[in-house]
């Protein structure tokens, strides 16, 4: 079973998963952040380096593309494609506000008469094969029967799935039972994702679905750093000062490539928010973390982390 790591923006661009391929590996494809598609294509140079192959030397990268309009999307996928990219996915899963309120994203997924006319367009007109990541629906899971009867008109190369709707964000548990449903009505191959935290997670998916050929996983890759690559040995051991010199290795990236030191720490926090419940008695670093603003201090609380406390996993 291969193992995706999915997209978080603001976290795993291009430095964070050089960094992660070098000291963990374990990850058969990362998924990029999404990339806001305009008129001539990528908008956004920031995104464009992202997504860049001299930016990704080694890592098998898929672009994923954040539109409601066919036109963008297509030409935005003849950029990737003259890029050396086989595959663009699209994003029909972010479920933050200001996405979904410009119908793109999980927001998309209400307006199935538009879906449906986008994906006739670029499916007609891209040469480039197209996955999909999709949440179930917008308010209710009962929509994603219609949903996936849209997807099963069109040759999706992955139809990935995280089993909750847009207006449950991250909370409850996901509907197991409509992945089921997916699983044995998808006439496209299916990736499951949501809520993969440790080993056990992954072999429990792996049991219950034994022809799935993929899974996705995100925040549990940001707050576990390489359990992922255990799953196949079963093993939960990752060494601590492995996720220390990797956390320092990041540091440094992004203070090489960013002006000012307070950029770098503002990233480092938000990877932290993830990462330091994963410690015993976490919770007075994180908040020395969050608070500073030097770098000198920030160094300081987190090699005494490290130095005093163990990881819970």
């Amino acid at each position: 079973m291969q193992i995706y790591f999915a997209p978080l923006e603001g976290i795993t661009g291009y430095i964070y998963r050089n960094a992660y391929e070098d000291y963990f590996g374990g990850i058969d494809r990362y998924y990029s952040p999404f990339v806001v598609t305009g008129d001539t294509g990528i908008m956004k140079n920031k995104q464009k380096k992202d997504i860049l192959p001299e930016n990704n030397k080694g890592i098998s990268l898929v672009p994923q593309l954040l539109t409601n309009r066919a036109d963008n999307f297509c030409n935005a996928a003849n950029q990737m494609e003259a890029l050396g990219y086989r595959e663009v996915n699209l994003n029909l899963g972010c479920p933050s506000g200001t996405v979904v309120s410009k119908g793109r994203g999980a927001g998309f997924l209400g307006k199935t008469e538009e879906l449906q006319r986008f994906l006739e367009s670029i499916f007609e007109k891209c040469t480039c094969q197209i996955s999909v990541k999709t949440r179930i629906g917008v308010e209710s899971p009962e929509e994603f029967a219609a949903l996936l009867e849209l997807f099963n008109q069109y040759p999706v190369c992955e139809l990935i799935i995280h089993p909750r709707t847009r207006s449950e964000f991250y909370k409850g548990k996901p509907h197991m039972e409509i992945f089921d449903y997916a699983y044995k009505h998808s006439k496209n191959p299916v990736c499951y994702n949501g809520d993969l935290f440790s080993v056990q997670d992954c072999q429990t998916i792996s049991e219950q679905y034994p022809e799935l050929s993929s899974i996705m996983i995100g925040r549990g890759l940001i707050a576990r750093p390489g359990f992922a690559g255990n799953a196949e040995q079963k093993q939960t051991v990752v060494a601590k000062e492995m996720v220390q010199e990797f956390m320092g290795r990041l540091l440094a990236d992004y203070r090489e490539v960013m002006s000012g030191d307070i950029h770098a720490l503002f990233k480092m926090k938000e990877i932290w928010l993830y990462l330091a419940p994963g410690f015993t008695n976490f919770e007075k670093y994180l908040k020395r973390i969050k608070k500073t603003n030097k770098l000198g201090e920030y160094q300081a609380t987190v090699a005494n982390l490290f130095e005093k406390e163990e990881l819970l996993w």
